[in-house]
């Protein structure tokens, strides 16, 4: 039994893990976006890569564990959702700089909202196991903030499209779009997260 109790443990953490490395990388976002220093650009392709080994590390686990402390398929879907935020924002930086445009305050502004989200869902995360019905309000709280970026993502577009560069205005079309698709995966996990404390509850 105590066996059993490690691995649930052990899945928590792991998924926490994950939410901590994608709000450190978001952090690093908006560090470059807000304040244009190309090594927090690196930083964000490093973190990256250190949240895909996370994702990795939690696969393989699963593999390899019989009795997991929620339903196997949900714990597999939640780390896909977190670790796609992660993959959008790396995406941002790389398509920021092959098109060779700069963040501008709606991009800074999306970040934070994401930064929010990412908290809540950290959170969410660390609290669901002893806490489930503490964790879904902060997976609510997550929720609120995609709501946030659908109405910044509309006003950035709205902004956009009273331009007279068309080719800058495609480019930053799909940087916002990215940011957008990003705050989606993170509603996608505040839903998973909702899914796993009706199950326990």
């Amino acid at each position: 039994m105590a066996l059993f109790q490690k691995k649930k443990c052990d899945f928590c953490q792991m998924l926490h893990a994950q939410a901590l490395k994608v709000l450190e990388g978001l952090d690093a976002l908006y560090a470059w976006a807000a304040g244009g220093v190309d090594a927090q650009g690196e930083k964000v392709k490093d973190i990256e890569r250190e949240a895909d080994e996370l994702r990795r590390i939690v696969i393989e686990e699963l593999n390899q564990t019989f009795v997991t402390p929620f339903d196997r398929d949900d714990i597999f879907s939640l780390s896909r959702a977190i670790d796609d935020v992660m993959d959008y924002a790396d995406r941002t930086v790389d398509e920021m700089e092959i098109y060779e445009v700069k963040p501008n305050s709606h991009v800074v502004e999306m970040i934070d909202i994401l930064r929010k989200s990412a908290r809540e869902l950290s959170d969410a995360i660390r609290l669901i196991q002893k806490y489930p019905n503490i964790a879904l309000e902060h997976a609510t709280k997550a929720k609120a903030a995609e709501n946030e970026m659908e109405n910044a993502y509309h006003r950035a577009l709205a902004e956009l499209f009273k331009g007279t560069d068309t080719v800058y205005m495609l480019k930053m079309r799909e940087i916002y779009r990215h940011l957008s698709n990003a705050a989606d995966r993170g509603d996608e996990a505040a839903d998973l997260i909702g899914d796993i404390v009706v199950k326990m509850t």
